[in-house]
């Protein structure tokens, strides 16, 4: 990972861009200090903080994600059609299987990359399309990539995008779509099959067929400097014509044996856990739930030693934890 982000961070510097930079430098404190070494992330800290303070960090020559002006709003209530999610919150550590951990990493690579790949004629992927099961990292790997990027990352809200009035759906996509080619951003339409279902599709009306149009011509045209994020639960809902306009599209599946336990023990990292915890055993015995469902069930068995005021979970704990979400399937 020190590889990676190193070469990530010269990568930004030699297209000059303070943003890359910053997120970089962030993400290279935030990884030391969770290997414990506590010293040097705050040496690092202090030094980029100060750097901050005084505008030292090279001036970026590319566009600027600076907070939007004014978000586009729908035009029966001026309700706004986007939610912006504040940096401070984003979530961005995934235990991922290897395989789609570096999906996302060449993502993320590529974005930091664009303009030399630019300059050979290459475009770096900017359409992305995640799919897979609820619970499994869809949101978290939009949020991901968004802090990764430096992007800001813009959700967009489809309780005041779709509209019962002839067009206005397909009016208000474009203002998203609009926005987001002005500043450079990571959209993340959440569920995307809502507006990319089959034309296909017995239920279908003319309205339905004018959005998926409508989505299709406005993802073909994107030319911003951001990133598309969409994501569903509902692959095989989606509208044949949707695969062919992702640049890259990415299925998060269920844990396996092994990302499961790693996830316990990021999860509990902040606790001891007694020697006598085999995670890899213990793994076994809730194969088949969501990365959602572990660390619920992680976060659970740490309360639980907490509230009985023990410095260490047992396994009890997480056996405790384990049933108790088990009994409201």
């Amino acid at each position: 990972m020190k590889a990676i982000l190193l070469k990530r961070l010269f990568s930004a510097v030699e297209q000059g861009s303070s943003l890359d930079v910053k997120a970089v430098c962030k993400r290279i404190v935030e990884d030391e200090k969770r290997l414990g070494h506590t010293k040097l992330a705050s040496d690092l800290e202090k030094s980029l903080n100060i750097a901050e303070k005084h505008k030292s960090l090279l001036k970026p020559h590319g566009p600027q994600t600076t907070p939007m002006g004014s978000l586009p709003s729908n035009k029966r209530d001026s309700a706004a059609l986007i939610q912006v999610v504040e940096r401070e919150t984003l979530r961005h550590h995934m235990v991922l299987p290897s395989e789609v951990e570096q999906r996302f990493i060449r993502i993320e690579k590529e974005y930091a990359a664009r303009s030399r790949l630019a300059t050979f004629g290459l475009h770096a992927r900017k359409r992305v399309l995640l799919y897979g099961p609820p619970g499994c990292g869809k949101s978290l790997g939009a949020e991901r990539l968004a802090w990764a990027t430096g992007l800001p990352l813009y959700k967009v809200r489809f309780d005041s995008l779709i509209s019962s009035f002839f067009g206005e759906t397909a009016l208000n996509l474009g203002k998203v779509f609009e926005a987001a080619e002005k500043q450079p951003c990571a959209l993340f339409l959440d569920e995307c099959d809502t507006i990319a279902r089959s034309r296909g599709d017995r239920n279908d009306v003319g309205e339905v067929s004018r959005v998926v149009n409508m989505l299709l011509q406005l993802l073909e045209d994107y030319r911003g400097d951001g990133l598309i994020i969409a994501a569903t639960n509902h692959y095989d809902s989606l509208d044949k014509a949707i695969y062919r306009r992702f640049d890259e599209t990415v299925e998060l599946p269920k844990p396996g044996i092994v990302e499961i336990a790693r996830l316990l023990k990021k999860t509990l990292s902040a606790l001891q856990v007694e020697k006598n915890v085999d995670f890899d055993i213990f793994s076994t015995s809730v194969d088949g739930l969501s990365f959602s469902e572990v660390e619920r069930i992680a976060q659970n068995a740490a309360k639980r030693s907490v509230m009985a005021n023990r410095k260490k979970v047992n396994l009890t704990d997480l056996e405790a934890a384990s049933n108790e979400l088990k009994r409201h399937f």
